[in-house]
């Protein structure tokens, strides 16, 4: 049985090697998945931020209502 000939399969890898655009294409491709590594960085270092700010907002409302409250019991029962 006789092979198929080999010639055709090396022309279109040979073309495909010689695109123009395809370093172009693969440097954006690049651009493009270190752009999305940082904005996740940035995204990340943001939301701790957004935690902490939230937990001190949390801790301090909680610190001066308790502050509030043991005022009014000290006022209404004289303490």
């Amino acid at each position: 049985m006789a092979l198929p000939e080999r010639k055709a399969v090396e022309e279109e890898l040979q073309e495909e090697l010689l695109d123009p655009t395809a370093v172009h294409r693969e440097y954006r491709r690049q651009r493009a998945k270190r752009w999305a590594r940082e904005e996740r960085a940035r995204e990340r270092t943001l939301a701790r931020l957004r935690f902490w700010l939230a937990l001190t907002a949390v801790v301090a409302t909680s610190v001066g209502l308790a502050i509030v409250i043991w005022n009014q019991i000290e006022r209404l029962f004289g303490l």
